[in-house]
């Protein structure tokens, strides 16, 4: 399954910018993939950080294989010291029985996140071990398909806004002033600016300042 979206949030995007208008017309629609499971979403993310997709991919399928299906239980079952032999760190094992421990005993409540404002739920998803507040933002997105998710601690985001509108650096203001006017549909200017800064328009380049 992909992130939904249609006309209605590219066309507010077209008339709201024109060098946003032009990327979206060149690179056409993005598709990225969702994992609308809030549970396996939260422990994918855990997984996943500071390593390739690929070996995130790789570590999720060995647990599915060892647990049969990914559940507070099965994890709490397997312990660290399996779940680490799975190929992860012993402080992400840590950090997903951890959580898997609030599931259990009723401290964390799912369903009440998946109702809460974007706000309420990235202050609630960071609050778990191993979830900052990018992680939390990513699963707004990729999981919940929030509309308007705009990550200031992407750094690909940053990298994708030098690009389309040649900035050398992008602060919080300037940041902002873009939020505000992708505003209410952040998500979707995020695809686009993710697929710029990964090199979808070949011409493209990145403003930054060459490291000396």
């Amino acid at each position: 399954m992909y992130f939904q979206y249609g006309t209605k949030e590219t066309d507010y995007l077209r008339q709201k910018d024109k060098r946003l208008c032009e990327v979206i017309d060149r690179i056409g629609p993005v598709e990225r993939v969702v994992d609308t499971d809030l549970f396996s979403a939260v422990i994918h993310h855990i997984i996943g950080q500071q390593i390739s997709t690929k070996a995130q991919a790789t570590i999720w399928q060995r647990m599915q294989d060892a647990l049969g299906s990914v559940t507070a239980e099965t994890i709490l079952a397997a312990g660290v010291p399996k779940l680490q032999g799975l190929g992860m760190t012993f402080r992400k094992a840590e950090y997903i029985t951890d959580f898997a421990e609030k599931i259990h005993t009723g401290a964390f409540d799912l369903d009440a996140v998946e109702r809460m404002s974007d706000e309420e739920a990235i202050r609630e998803l960071s609050a778990l071990k191993g979830i900052g507040v990018w992680t939390a933002e990513m699963i707004l997105l990729f999981c919940m398909q929030r509309p308007n998710v705009f990550s200031y601690d992407d750094l690909a985001i940053q990298r994708g806004l030098r690009m389309v509108y040649h900035h050398r650096k992008i602060d919080r203001t300037l940041f902002e002033k873009y939020r505000r006017r992708f505003s209410p549909y952040c998500s979707v200017a995020s695809l686009y600016l993710w697929a710029v800064a990964g090199g979808a328009i070949p011409e493209m380049r990145d403003y930054a300042p060459k490291k000396k």
